[in-house]
């Protein structure tokens, strides 16, 4: 039941990779002569009116994984309880309505408090801490630059409510700038966006435009679209063991969690035989077709897609589709009931989504400086069709680069692909792993490809480059600075370099087409028997050492 399979998959590994990019960096040596405002995604913490926390990513991944002591006994025994007797019928009867409703009431229980109503709107008062306003409330009313003589890295944070309408938030945006504008004394501002706190950016040029804006640095930008939140919500749905093995390297290699090897080789054997697949895709013709839109629309609602600002992560393509598995289909009682909300994410649609090449030249035409950060070298969420994508674990590069050309992880740009660039004058776009050519990109001279830094990993070498495209009184681009348009990022030294041929294999991970994707029966067989043969000698060593 691969939908069912999801709710655990894109619980527990989005929140468990989302954690590292909660962390706040400190740049000390950057400095400018005009505040740049920093806007992150969705790692603060939500609160109730009278100040208890409700929401936040590591408590919701707590509460699943039953960490620290948390017991989720009575939570798992009120979803068996719910859930079995509906899966039964279903099976009987082929009337699967009740495990509809069931599935999205006990999911909901987990997001009850953050959940939004069918207008998108807060129903319980949840927002920002009242430290948080306080914070924003001395950064509107005082100059941060103080006797220092320039504004630091750290000194404006717009903390918002990450849930909302990026149309809405915009607005508040805006207000938070013509405040700095008016304690600094200062014309423009400079903007620094990361993950979704990007799609308010472009929410914000849209209503708005540059005028008071210097420059803006984007950061894994989720705006064309994030497959994690995209794919996984409109049926483009896929458990791709090979995928899922990757994703079980990258996040043991990040010191997230550490499997044992025996583990780790077991399930590596049960992909390379195939036998894991056969599970899935046995699962998935008896189940798949007739469950997929009652259990898509139960889990979106009852977890992130009442939330306009993930609505915002859909790309362009996947967005009609989107709405018909979670709403229905036009006239649907979920379509009546939901209006409200639909209205806003339509508004996005078309003033932001439909728009963004636009939008970008606007930003251009504008006089406003841009720079874009496209990261990568992680597996894809292995729920996603796309998983094989070149990517940063929650959006590929050709779309948090705004349209560069990549591979997939199991091979490279042809080498007639790339000497046709070179032939146009092109080559210097061609990443030394040639895995990218970033000539296709809306801005290829202002965008920057880092690999080994994952989604949720915000280094200070990012920073600084969104920093100084920000506040700058040019337009820079990659020939600016001291490092080259790609770059390495080595996690355990916390260091930078030039990429070349001979660093660049950087991945967890080793995606052999030979042994993932065999072509004939002789070479599905051979890998089979010979990983066969190899756990079983690692089978033997285990018991061994377990019994000494």
């Amino acid at each position: 039941m691969k939908k069912l399979l999801s709710v655990f998959l894109v619980i527990v590994l989005i929140f468990s990779l989302a954690i590292p990019s909660f962390s706040w960096v400190e740049i000390n040596e950057t400095q400018s002569q005009i505040p740049v405002i920093r806007i992150s995604g969705d790692g603060e913490a939500l609160y109730d009116e009278e100040g208890n926390k409700i929401f936040h990513y590591k408590d919701v991944a707590k509460l699943v994984t039953g960490e620290s002591g948390t017991d989720n006994s009575e939570m798992y025994k009120s979803m068996a309880e719910a859930l079995l007797p509906a899966l039964a019928k279903g099976l009987v009867t082929d009337n699967w309505d009740d495990l509809y409703a069931g599935l999205e009431t006990e999911i909901s229980k987990i997001f009850s408090n953050s959940l939004l109503d069918e207008n998108g709107n807060v129903t319980n008062n949840s927002g920002l801490s009242e430290k948080r306003k306080q914070q924003m409330e001395n950064k509107r009313n005082y100059d941060q630059k103080g006797n220092k003589g320039f504004y630091s890295w750290e000194d404006y944070w717009f903390h918002y409510d990450w849930r909302l309408d990026p149309m809405e938030t915009a607005d508040v945006f805006h207000s938070f700038i013509q405040d700095i504008k008016r304690t600094t004394g200062c014309e423009k501002v400079g903007i620094a966006a990361t993950c979704l706190g990007t799609n308010i950016v472009m929410a914000y040029v849209a209503k708005y435009g540059v005028e008071d804006i210097q420059g803006i640095g984007l950061d894994g930008s989720v705006v064309g679209g994030a497959e994690i939140l995209s794919e996984v919500v409109c049926a483009k749905f896929d458990v791709a063991p090979p995928a899922l093995m990757r994703i079980l390297r990258d996040v043991e290699g990040l010191g997230m969690f550490n499997i044992e090897d025996f583990i780790m080789e077991t399930i590596e054997m049960l992909v390379r035989t195939g036998l894991l697949e056969s599970v899935i895709s046995t699962t998935e013709n008896i189940f798949y077709d007739k469950l997929v839109e009652g259990v898509t629309s139960a889990l979106a609602l009852s977890t992130f897609y009442t939330w306009p600002n993930y609505w915002a992560c859909v790309s362009p393509e996947d967005y009609e589709d989107a709405k018909y598995y979670v709403f229905g289909e036009e006239g649907s009682e979920k379509r009546v009931k939901y209006a409200g909300l639909i209205e806003k994410l339509d508004n996005y649609d078309k003033e932001v989504r439909q728009r963004v090449p636009e939008l970008i030249q606007e930003i251009k035409d504008g006089g406003a400086n841009l720079g874009v950060i496209s990261k990568y070298g992680f597996q894809m969420m292995p729920i996603c069709a796309t998983s094989d994508a070149v990517s940063d674990q929650f959006a590929s590069v050709k779309r948090s680069s705004f349209g560069a050309t990549t591979s997939n992880v199991y091979e490279t740009l042809s080498d007639e692909y790339i000497n046709q660039r070179i032939a146009e004058g092109k080559g210097k776009y061609i990443s030394p792993d040639k895995l990218i050519d970033a000539s296709t990109c809306i801005c290829p001279d202002t965008t920057w490809f880092i690999k080994g830094s994952s989604h949720s990993n915000w280094t200070t070498y990012e920073v600084k480059i969104m920093y100084d495209v920000a506040s700058a009184d040019r337009q820079l681009t990659v020939d600016d600075f001291p490092y080259s348009q790609f770059m390495v990022y080595n996690t355990e030294a916390d260091t930078l370099e030039p990429m070349t041929e001979e660093n660049c294999n950087t991945e967890y991970w080793d995606a052999d087409p030979d042994i993932y994707k065999p072509t004939s029966f002789i070479d599905k067989f051979k890998v089979a028997i010979t990983s066969f043969v190899h756990w079983l000698k690692l089978f033997f060593e285990y018991i061994a050492t377990e019994k000494a």
